[in-house]
């Protein structure tokens, strides 16, 4: 009798149907995933005088949070607080015109016409209750975006701004104030940066605000300068806010004080939420004492205009 020779075709159509059957599961498994998670595609809006405005959103309901970056910064600068705040609402960051992946024909970059920018998002993602958050510059932005929006707009937060929106400054002080970054816009604007940076800041974030912000274009970072500091001068950053009547909040850092008595001489409502050993980045530096605060003055918000 001949012994029967071992079978290997069972193995190895046992092993094949092993991978086939892995290989559905999954995918199986990774359907589902990409379902719930669709891809977040950049967007533009048109600003009033034709100028593309870059924005994203997350999340979804209402309010909305737009988010505004300040003088020669972009959307990015809020990457910190996204994915936190787009749990509970839809969050909106853009880049102002000049800025970041946004169009830079403006012959001038006003705070007027930012405000404009702000504005035509807004109505690009049909935000009914919003809520404008403007770091530095961005608070005279999102004070333009409030007064052309008192309908939808229901608070302000300034981010390490509003310290004082009476502060005296002259035309000469201005002018001696640019004149470096006239002379050499990079080693000015890194020297003009550097004061408002603590020294223990994480060099990593130190550095690369530092060079991010030094090589934004000069044309354009010294046409908003001008036009942001000459509101100071004129009296337009305090003048503005009577006509505003959404309550106000600032979330700022203690490198300098706040003059809650100059801002409440103009603001209908003043609150501030100081972050203790922080710059005028704080949302980079110390994101999660910031989204704390953050969250805080949203709060502060939504209460207030519950009671109107």
């Amino acid at each position: 009798m001949i012994a029967p020779k071992p079978c290997r075709a069972l193995p190895m159509q046992a092993a094949a149907l092993f991978t086939a059957c892995l290989l559905v599961v999954l995918t199986l498994i990774a359907l589902p995933a990409q379902a719930s998670t669709p891809s977040v595609w950049p967007q533009t809006a048109v600003s009033k005088d034709g100028v593309p405005i870059a924005y994203e959103q997350y999340g979804t309901g209402e309010p909305t949070l737009v988010f505004v970056h300040g003088w020669s910064c972009d959307s990015r600068y809020w990457r910190a607080q996204i994915d936190h705040f787009a749990k509970k609402y839809r969050v909106v960051v853009l880049d102002l015109a000049g800025h970041g992946h946004s169009g830079l024909t403006r012959y001038r970059y006003t705070m007027q016409a930012f405000g404009q920018d702000v504005r035509a998002v807004v109505e690009a993602v049909g935000g009914k209750t919003v809520i404008l958050v403007g770091h530095s510059m961005g608070g005279q932005v999102i004070a333009e975006a409030g007064r052309l929006m008192p309908d939808r707009v229901i608070g302000l937060i300034g981010v390490d701004t509003f310290d004082n929106i009476e502060y005296p400054l002259t035309r000469k002080e201005l002018e001696q104030m640019i004149a470096p970054l006239v002379d050499d816009f990079q080693v000015g604007t890194r020297a003009f940066v550097e004061g408002m940076i603590r020294p223990d800041t994480d060099p990593r974030i130190r550095d690369w605000i530092l060079a991010d912000m030094s090589s934004a274009p000069p044309w354009v970072a010294l046409s908003a300068l001008e036009e942001m500091m000459q509101q100071y001068i004129a009296g337009d950053a305090a003048k503005i806010f009577e006509q505003i009547k959404a309550p106000v909040v600032c979330v700022s850092g203690d490198l300098w004080p706040i003059n809650a008595e100059a801002n409440r001489r103009h603001m209908q409502s003043f609150d501030a939420v100081v972050v203790p050993n922080a710059d005028h980045f704080l949302m980079l530096d110390r994101p999660y004492a910031f989204n704390q605060g953050l969250e805080q003055a949203v709060h502060t918000i939504l209460r207030k205009a519950a009671q109107q």
